[in-house]
């Protein structure tokens, strides 16, 4: 390491007085202009973390469904994993050091985490569509040159291709070429060879109207175009060249709002979907003929990817063991139906991606979405091998076809990270293939009524919960009350977990009515204001 190389490079990305962020599940976000330093730092961290693994690290420039005025970055671990959990510990650490300590924290790393800085590196690169990318990638690249790593860059790539080219790379391209080409390829062949299988025609149905929230969603669908089958008509919708992104559109707006997205025109029962700014989210929606909008959330995405995934396993006759991984938010009868209807173990974990992801390892087959959109399918290496081989090898016709399925689903989703393309296909592919229309997909089971609420605290750290973040352990008193609280409603359930980013109490309720969701929702926060030490004036309903 050459120090003065450090801080005449360090000197040019200063960090602001009293500035101190933590890296989260989403990595670093805040307004674009605090974050040139971070960015300078992370290329640095990103370095460190290769050498210490021996393997490609990923640096995506994005904050997501944030406002366009915001940035952010976050690191990919080697097989397309989000950052293992001890290093963001060192990320926090690097990124709020001063100026003049930057060296020190760096060969505290290196000791605390066995970095030999004579090794090779390698990092790649993506950001998205925000005017404030470009250069804060090229801060990512000042630190990765400061010590002397080697980089790509992919430049305007969604999150979860930059997540899928880090997982190929170190998998020496078993998991797919490192390209965009390669990505399109892998994605589009599966695609097709499932909807080959397809027996009903159903023409109609591959009309998708796709909001892709002004952002990277849009870009890559267009290159992405050409690989589709005739049959399958998409057609995109902010798609960035007029508005702002996420600006009242987006998978995020349409979740919270519980609306159609500005700059999408909706006829009664066409399919719609949403992606989030960087295209690692999707929802699904249309509008009835009675005008009703219907919102198909990652809960319902999950169950109908259950149920497909589940006539499959049955057909190849092997003993799979099959799950599927929720958080508290997921709604009550989405969980009631998989367990009683479909019989899929379900398996509740703290919110944040990283709980999801590495508690669907446990199984074979492990289906993981929040409600908000984000989620995938994980396939046991166990599970691929047997299904490959049975594909090859299997004589009889209904078990090869199955295996076949079940083969190309591997490859159309994108086992490292949700991937609103990847999931879309899916979907898509799952329609065509059992028939179903929206409607039909939407009346498997009716969601509970439910409300979302945040209160204001003094200090987050009061709340300490339990049982995946489903009970509260403090302040004394809480949880008693939320729990009587409950018993005055039907089919309710109510629960308070403190932000991951901000001194704020989230609240979520549901009961048989929206009436009664809504006053469950409004009288558990007024416990929370009480309790928790709220600030202000006391929750309105």
């Amino acid at each position: 390491m050459d120090p003065e190389a450090l801080r005449k490079y360090s000197a040019l990305h200063p960090k602001p007085a009293g500035l101190t962020l933590q890296y989260g599940t989403a990595g670093f976000r805040t307004k674009a202009e605090q974050l040139d330093h971070i960015v300078f730092r992370m290329g640095l961290l990103a370095i460190l973390r290769s050498k210490a693994v021996t393997a490609t690290i990923g640096i995506m420039v994005t904050a997501s469904h944030n406002p366009e005025e915001d940035n952010g970055v976050k690191l990919v671990d080697p097989l397309g994993e989000m950052l293992h959990p001890s290093w963001e510990e060192y990320a926090t650490q690097l990124a709020n050091a001063e100026e003049q300590e930057l060296q020190k924290v760096i060969t505290e790393i290196c000791q605390k985490a066995a970095v030999n800085l004579h090794k090779d590196a390698s990092v790649f690169i993506g950001r998205d569509t925000r005017p404030s990318s470009k250069k804060l990638s090229q801060s990512v690249i000042d630190g990765i040159q400061v010590l002397g790593g080697q980089y790509h860059d992919y430049g305007l790539v969604t999150t979860p291709q930059l997540h899928y080219m880090v997982c190929c790379q170190n998998t020496q391209g078993q998991y797919g070429k490192a390209t965009l080409e390669g990505y399109y390829e892998k994605l589009s062949k599966a695609f097709m060879e499932l909807i080959k299988q397809s027996h009903c025609s159903g023409e109609g149905q591959r009309h998708l109207k796709i909001d892709c929230a002004n952002g990277i969603g849009a870009l890559k669908l267009s290159e992405m175009k050409p690989y589709f089958p005739q049959e399958v008509l998409i057609h995109i919708y902010n798609d960035g060249t007029k508005e702002k992104l996420n600006h009242l559109c987006g998978a995020d707006f349409v979740k919270v709002h519980q609306k159609p997205p500005g700059g999408l025109d909706m006829k009664p029962n066409e399919r719609c979907c949403s992606f989030d700014g960087d295209a690692d989210r999707i929802v699904y929606y249309y509008k009835d003929t009675a005008g009703h909008f219907h919102l198909i959330d990652g809960d319902k995405i999950a169950t109908l990817i259950s149920i497909f995934l589940k006539e499959l396993l049955a057909k190849v006759k092997q003993n799979f063991k099959m799950a599927v991984v929720q958080t508290a938010y997921a709604n009550g009868n989405s969980t009631r139906y998989l367990q009683e209807t479909l019989k899929v173990p379900v398996h509740c974990v703290k919110t944040g991606v990283k709980h999801l992801h590495h508690k669907a390892q446990e199984f074979d087959v492990g289906v993981y979405f929040e409600a908000n959109g984000h989620g995938t399918v994980l396939f046991s290496k166990a599970a691929e091998t047997k299904i490959r081989q049975l594909v090859k090898e299997e004589k009889d016709d209904e078990k090869r076809e199955a295996a076949k399925m079940l083969e190309n689903m591997i490859d159309l989703i994108n086992q490292t990270v949700g991937d609103a393309v990847s999931d879309m296909l899916v979907i898509e592919a799952i329609l065509a293939l059992k028939g179903l229309t929206v409607q039909q997909w939407d009346a498997l089971y009716t969601d509970l009524p439910n409300r979302l609420l945040k209160v204001q605290v003094a200090d987050r750290r009061v709340i300490d919960t339990t049982d995946a973040e489903r009970r509260a352990l403090t302040p004394p008193g809480l949880q008693e009350k939320i729990d009587a609280l409950v018993k005055k409603y039907k089919l309710s359930r109510a629960f308070v977990r403190p932000s991951g980013t901000e001194d704020v109490v989230r609240i979520y309720a549901e009961a048989d009515t929206q009436e009664n969701a809504d006053a469950l929702a409004h009288e558990v926060s007024l416990a929370v204001f009480h309790l928790a030490g709220g600030k202000g004036a006391p929750p309105q309903p």
